[in-house]
C-alpha cells in the first residue's frame, strides 16, 4: 500500500461581475476532497461579511472559513467604531492583510463584491499570498480555466441586470459542465443600493450548451447528407 500522504486537490467556480447599478457575485455549490470524493453538493460559497458586501472563497474550505470569520469580526467592529457601514475596499483590505500575514499557512483565495455609498458597485480579488486587485469582472477557481474565452467574448461594460445575471449563469453552467470538481446548483447574490437579492438556479434548470452543440452538429450532418 502506498503510504505517502498526497496533497489535497480542491475545486470550485466563482465569479463576480459589475453591471449598471450593482454587482452580481456567484458560485457553484460542490465541495470535493482530493478531486474524487464529493463531500457536499449544496454548500453555499457566498459569504455575507456585511450588509451589502459578499465574498466567494476558493481553495481550502477550512482556511477560507477561518479567514472570513475573522474578517467579519473586524468589519463589525469597524462599523461600530465608525458608526457607518464599511466600504467594500475596506473589506477587501482586511482579507488582503489576513492572507498576506498568514501566507505561509493559508491556501485560500477570495473574491469580494459589494456596493457602498462612496464608489457604488465594486469587485476585488484577493489571491493566494495577499495580492489585492480591483476589476470590473473576475472569474476564479478550477472551473474558471474552462470559461476564460467565454468570459472575454461575452462580457461588456454597463450591462443591465438581466444581461449580467444571464452572463453569470451561463458562465457557471459552462464551467460546471466541464470541470469535474464544480457542480451542484448556481448561487447568485445581486447587490444594489437598495439591498441584496439571492438567486438559486438548480442544476436541472441551468443552460445545457452541450445539447445545443450536439443539435447543431446533427443538423449540419443532415444538410451535408441531403
Amino acid at each position: 500500500m502506498d503510504s505517502q500522504v498526497k496533497g489535497v486537490s480542491t475545486g470550485t467556480t466563482i465569479l463576480a461581475v459589475i453591471f449598471d447599478g450593482g454587482v452580481i457575485i456567484g458560485s457553484d455549490s460542490r465541495a470535493s476532497i482530493g478531486g474524487n470524493y464529493v463531500s457536499s453538493k449544496t454548500i453555499n460559497k457566498l459569504i455575507q461579511v456585511h450588509d451589502q458586501i459578499f465574498c466567494c472563497m476558493a481553495g481550502s474550505l477550512a482556511d477560507a472559513q477561518a479567514v472570513l470569520k475573522t474578517a467579519k469580526f473586524h468589519l463589525a467592529f469597524h462599523s461600530i467604531q465608525m458608526e457607518t457601514p464599511p466600504l467594500v475596499m475596506a473589506a477587501a483590505s482586511v482579507l488582503k492583510e489576513l492572507c498576506y500575514t498568514n501566507k505561509d499557512e493559508l491556501q485560500a483565495g477570495f473574491i469580494t463584491a459589494g456596493w457602498d455609498r462612496k464608489k457604488g458597485p465594486q469587485v476585488y480579488v484577493v489571491s493566494l499570498g495577499g495580492m489585492l486587485v480591483s476589476q470590473p469582472f473576475t472569474i476564479a477557481g478550477s472551473g474558471s480555466t474552462y470559461i476564460y474565452g467565454y468570459a472575454d467574448a461575452k462580457y461588456k461594460p454597463n450591462m443591465s441586470r438581466q444581461e449580467c445575471q444571464q452572463f453569470a449563469i451561463n458562465a457557471l453552467a459552462l464551467a460546471m459542465g466541464r470541470d469535474n470538481v464544480s457542480g451542484g446548483v448556481a448561487h447568485l447574490a445581486v447587490i444594489t443600493e437598495t439591498g441584496v437579492e439571492h438567486v438559486v438556479v438548480p442544476g436541472n434548470k441551468l443552460p445545457r450548451f452541450d445539447d445545443e452543440k450536439h443539435q447543431k452538429t446533427q443538423e449540419s450532418y443532415v444538410r451535408m447528407a441531403a
